[in-house]
């Protein structure tokens, strides 16, 4: 994975504003950012999501976020009233804002939102096939006898994409974090704090 592949899907009004004024700081970092989200959570919650390249993130590589973004978010100022913020990673069931990120998820199930209506529908679910000249490849469930069984939603027109958790998804997941981690010459075996509950 490329640490500066582009985001595809990404957010609107303050959200992006917000997303504009983090990402080069975690890009800075190595980080990746994958969403900026503002909720009512606790009054007010900035909730940002981010990785390193390998898809990895630590309870330690969120502080390190944090710390750096803070101070730019202190004099940037884009939030009006007092927010708490949180700093996480994408989590298993993650959504998806690159084309490397359909791709690696390739074969899993996934929900889509779509920003542009296709085939007179917005919301689609099934099984990610992959991605061809950014197209998102998707198998259908359960399609009456006679339609097609795949739909090709183009990159550009999704609105959020995100992972639907299973139990094959949760084994890929945690596989391929014992790679990434292997891979930077920690040890390879899970510890407590990131297994799942």
């Amino acid at each position: 994975m490329s640490a500066h592949e582009p985001r595809i899907v990404t957010e609107q009004g303050l959200d992006a504003r917000v997303a504009a004024i983090v990402e080069p700081v975690i890009e800075d970092l190595g980080y990746r950012l994958v969403r900026t989200r503002i909720s009512a959570a606790n009054g007010c919650t900035l909730q940002i999501m981010a990785e390193r390249p390998d898809g990895t993130m630590t309870v330690e590589d969120c502080e390190t976020v944090s710390r750096a973004v803070s101070p730019a978010l202190d004099v940037e100022d884009p939030i009006n009233r007092a927010y708490h913020l949180e700093i996480s990673s994408p989590g298993i069931d993650r959504p998806l804002v690159r084309a490397g990120d359909f791709e690696r998820w390739a074969g899993h199930e996934l929900k889509v939102d779509m920003a542009v209506m296709q085939n007179g529908r917005k919301r689609f679910r099934g099984t990610l096939l992959g991605t061809e000249q950014g197209v998102a490849n998707i198998r259908l469930p359960d399609v009456k006898e006679g339609e097609p069984d795949t739909v090709a939603l183009p990159l550009e027109d999704i609105g959020e994409a995100k992972l639907v958790l299973t139990d094959d998804l949760i084994t890929a997941a945690l596989q391929a974090e014992k790679a990434a981690l292997a891979a930077r010459g920690r040890d390879g075996e899970l510890t407590q704090d990131n297994t799942p509950n």
